[in-house]
């Protein structure tokens, strides 16, 4: 990793006071307002790897056999480390990356596809609509591809403000909310429990 970086991303205290005037600083040290459109793009980016961390920590204490819990661990795993590095170019305004930086690219993106369509074959055909549960690790699952989805909307504003920046995010955030989801339900059915489904109105509660 290119060394300017790491000096940028090196921390030397937890508080800086900054935040109490409703200020924060990007990675090249610029000062902007918290709810500026980056800092809600790679803020929603490091609320979904703490849903996904907790999804890590109930995976564990799951009743599924351990090479499930090891799939669904080993693929997180590598995720909230991408998600780490995107957050950070997130951080940094176009001018300020340099070479080396780490983010996601087209080989991160194919790579949860294939993620994707090895576990739907596991799985049956949808029916119904799903509604979030199937247990813990299913529910938090399911809870990290809703703030997946919360971070895709906030990068394509955050595009619309900068035209052209971070096209491999957004994809990358697109297709990580659909392996969530099949994840969600490949973990339900690996612990042997019901999904909640969706039912019509006046349908009869099962």
């Amino acid at each position: 990793m290119h060394l300017r970086y790491l000096q940028r991303m090196r921390i030397s205290r937890v508080y800086t006071r900054t935040g109490d005037r409703g200020r924060t600083s990007l990675v090249g040290g610029q000062e902007v307002d918290k709810d500026d459109p980056r800092v809600e793009a790679f803020g929603a980016v490091d609320e979904l790897n703490s849903v996904l961390g907790l999804a890590r920590v109930f995976n564990q204490k799951s009743q599924a056999a351990q090479q499930a819990k090891d799939e669904i661990d080993g693929i997180l795993r590598v995720v909230q480390n991408e998600l780490f590095n995107l957050g950070g170019n997130l951080a940094t305004r176009l001018e300020d990356r340099v070479e080396g930086m780490p983010t996601v690219c087209a080989e991160d993106i194919l790579r949860l596809e294939r993620d994707c369509d090895r576990l739907n074959e596991d799985l049956g055909p949808l029916r119904e609509f799903i509604l979030p549960g199937g247990g813990e690790t299913g529910a938090f699952l399911h809870q990290g591809r809703t703030v997946c989805r919360r971070a895709e909307r906030r990068v394509l504003s955050l595009g619309r403000q900068e035209p052209g920046a971070d096209a491999e995010s957004l994809r990358y955030l697109n297709r990580l909310s659909d392996l969530l989801f099949v994840m969600a339900r490949w973990a339900a059915k690996a612990e042997g429990l019901s999904e909640y489904l969706w039912q019509k109105p006046g349908a009869e509660q099962k």
